[in-house]
């Protein structure tokens, strides 16, 4: 059976395949290098990010120097099936318009999932709009767990490779993917020649354990990604993630590891010109970020975390302007809010300017360089620290003591991630210690820690709109009043309701009872009653008998 099954699922893959070929006209499949120099040979790359790398932020990032860009992470599942979760997510698709155009390239659209067809019926879809489908392998939040997939498939390498697999047999552009390290340098060198062989064209390393996030992102190890490129890179070119704060950093990694180029994801969200040398105003970056936006009617949920990211160093300065950033509904306040900012940065500026402050060659103790406040500029996160530092740390917590020295500095090595929601609650309680009545409502911060918006108290997932809908389709339970999605809680409805009819019946069997059934008063009517899937005529109806009795002159078969 599971022979025939697969069978069946590969016909369906080769008519899939050989429609999407029909309508759309495509060139040579390429592999490998010839791939990649047929899209310029890109160093300087934009990584998949959910929610963040959406079209208006591409625009930008190509601007400054970015040469090849990845679509946020889209799920492969709903995307095939739900064409309300496509629209949302690629805009125009139904209408064959794709991505961003032509100016839009080159592109590669990434998907997370854990089912080899699904995976094609979905990147067949969007082929013809994007020069390459990757497959994300390295997603580590808890949201991958819920789903298997990402990272959480670094133990399953023959549905990995099924995965693989199928794009590169069937799919008329090339199959990517990116990963993350085991602890164990061997077991990541045979996990990233696995990828290869299974038809990957190009492998983007990210050198990070899957523990490695949040709080605990610590430092990405280069040395992995030297020796998965030393080991793979003459067949597909291998692009390093990690570690990338500053433009400078881009050459390191490149002379490290020997990479082919170079993936950026963080450091791209604070600083879209990474890939340059400059570090430009943040209100410069912010006001043509919010015009990009204008012009593509982009989201207010992605618009507003943007803004946070850029102007994060001057928001803490100025955290009355966080708190009103937090509030806004509509780019229209987002742009009230850049101008205050901007007018506040400016002044910044120039009064350092009288004081005769220098940041040229400034640098912190870890050797990064000082910047001040109103430039675009990394944001470091904590290091993972030992298990038994952290142990230590609870311990200290539990008698009163502070987990953590700090001294005031934010380096790579002793920076606490305050964030945005963090610092807003923080203020409104000081606020209301104080006696004092803010002038809005409270600004609560959706409960998903990739977001920065404020979520409807009516949310009993305490999530914002965009993050409470994604959040009830991975965990398939459409129960929120306040961010209904109509479609799918009324195939719910229905699903629940044909299951409870099923129990019905069962326990009426079970019982030796009768099941009722309509009463039926004419020939006419009985001649169109279906009885467990049959047709009964009149005639046969009055001829049957059955041991359990007859209703309505309709015998139960």
């Amino acid at each position: 059976m599971p022979n025939k099954a697969k069978a069946d699922a590969e016909e369906r893959n080769i008519a899939a395949a050989a429609k999407c070929r029909a309508e759309h006209s495509f060139p040579p499949k390429l592999t490998g290098w010839d791939f990649y120099r047929s899209i310029n040979s890109p160093k300087f790359i934009v990584a998949p990010m959910v929610d963040q790398s959406e079209l208006a932020w591409r625009i930008l990032s190509r601007r400054y120097n970015s040469e090849l860009c990845y679509t946020p992470m889209f799920n492969a599942k709903l995307f095939a099936k739900e064409e309300k979760y496509r629209e949302e997510h690629w805009a125009g698709l139904n209408q064959g318009l794709g991505g961003g155009g032509p100016n839009d390239r080159p592109l590669v659209a990434q998907f997370c999932a854990n089912d080899p067809e699904y995976l094609l019926q979905a990147a067949l879809m969007v082929a013809p709009y994007c020069d390459a489908v990757d497959i994300n392998l390295g997603c580590p939040q808890h949201i991958a767990r819920r789903g298997h997939y990402g990272s959480f498939l670094m133990e399953d390498w023959p549905l990995i490779a099924s995965l693989i697999s199928t794009l590169h047999k069937h799919l008329p552009i090339p199959v990517t993917a990116k990963i993350r390290v085991f602890p164990e340098v061997d077991k990541t060198v045979a996990y990233a020649k696995m990828v290869v062989e299974a038809g990957a064209q190009i492998l983007v390393v990210h050198g990070r354990l899957r523990e490695m996030k949040g709080h605990l992102t610590g430092v990405a190890d280069w040395e992995k990604i030297r020796q998965v490129r030393e080991a793979v890179g003459h067949l597909v070119p291998v692009i390093a993630n990690g570690n990338i704060l500053y433009h400078e950093d881009v050459a390191a990694c490149i002379e490290k590891t020997g990479c082919a180029g170079v993936m950026s994801a963080e450091g791209n969200l604070y600083n879209p010109a990474i890939f340059t040398p400059d570090h430009p105003e943040s209100w410069k970056l912010a006001e043509e970020y919010l015009t990009i936006c204008d012009e593509l009617d982009t989201k207010i949920a992605y618009t507003r975390g943007h803004l946070f990211k850029i102007f994060r160093p001057s928001l803490n300065v100025h955290t009355d302007l966080r708190t009103e950033l937090a509030a806004t509904t509509s780019r229209q306040e987002m742009w009230e809010v850049t101008r205050k900012l901007k007018a506040r940065l400016i002044q910044d500026e120039e009064e350092s300017a009288k004081r005769g402050e220098s940041f040229e060659g400034r640098k912190d103790d870890n050797g990064f360089p000082i910047l001040p406040h109103w430039v675009a500029q990394p944001y470091f996160r904590q290091p993972m620290p030992p298990q038994d530092e952290k142990k230590a740390s609870a311990r200290g917590t539990e008698n009163g003591d502070s987990p953590a020295t700090t001294s005031g500095k934010r380096t790579a090595g002793e920076a606490v991630d305050q964030d945005d929601a963090s610092s807003v609650r923080e203020k409104q309680k000081n606020d209301k210690n104080a006696n004092k009545k803010p002038k809005k409502s409270p600004v609560i911060i959706c409960a998903d820690p990739a977001c920065q918006n404020s979520y409807s108290p009516k949310c009993i997932y305490q999530r914002c709109k965009q993050c409470c809908r994604n959040y009830q389709r991975e965990q398939n339970r459409f129960d929120c009043p306040g961010h209904v999605i109509k479609s799918a809680q009324q195939q719910q409805e229905e699903k629940e309701a044909k299951e409870n009819k099923a129990k019905e019946a069962l326990r009426a069997q079970e019982s030796g009872e009768t099941p009722s059934l309509p009463r039926i008063d004419s020939e006419e009517a009985l001649a169109g009653v279906a009885l467990e899937g049959m047709i009964v005529s009149p005639s046969e109806a009055n001829d049957a008998t059955m041991s359990e009795g007859k209703v309505n002159n309709c015998s139960v078969i």
